[in-house]
């Protein structure tokens, strides 16, 4: 029998195969860290491009906030020219009144009555004067009830006094000013 010697030929097989094994696992070793870098490179990038988009947004939402305030400051401004506007609208409606109201007490006032004060508050007026009886102060009661611009009236006070040789009756009335239709105003 040929005896061959084939241990040269099986280690240098065995020792070819370790070198591409090595190379193998060099190489996914190499792939490996390329494919960690390549990832890290890409996920860094999709971080990057999404902190600019919220950048973008904030500084929109920044920008929205202002416009939101503004319109706050228009509103507001608008409402306190409404209120405005209304409350000369209402003195414009009102400023006649106080001439009806004068105009008013000089027809209710009967003879022998003075007025000394006329207090306007809101609706409300008060009346002080005097007069030569009660008959008349009863008549400048019934004659406020009976007016359009005038009406509850309501004696507070009555006083009688001397004053010379004739009996004066100090009064203070209190009454509500009213404001008739607009078919009676106008007539």
């Amino acid at each position: 029998m040929i005896y061959i010697n084939l241990l040269p030929w099986r280690e240098k097989a065995r020792e070819q195969r370790r070198k591409q094994f090595f190379a193998a696992v060099g190489g996914a070793a190499v792939v490996g860290v390329l494919l960690a870098f390549v990832g890290y490179s890409f996920i860094g990038a999709l971080i990057d491009h999404q902190q600019s988009r919220n950048q973008m947004l904030e500084s929109e939402i920044r920008e929205l906030d202002r416009q939101i305030a503004r319109i706050r400051d228009l509103d507001e401004q608008r409402e306190a020219l409404i209120a405005r506007m209304e409350v000369i609208q209402t003195l414009q409606a009102q400023r006649p009144e106080a001439v009806h109201l004068f105009d008013q007490l000089v027809e209710t006032l009967p003879d022998g009555t003075y007025l000394n004060e006329v207090r306007q508050e809101g609706e409300n007026v008060r009346l002080v004067g005097r007069s030569e009886s009660n008959t008349r102060i009863s008549a400048l009661m019934r004659r406020i009830d009976g007016s359009p611009w005038l009406g509850s009236s309501n004696l507070q006070i009555i006083e009688t006094r001397e004053e010379g040789r004739l009996q004066v009756r100090d009064f203070r009335l209190d009454a509500t000013q009213t404001r008739p239709d607009a078919e009676e105003g106008d007539s």
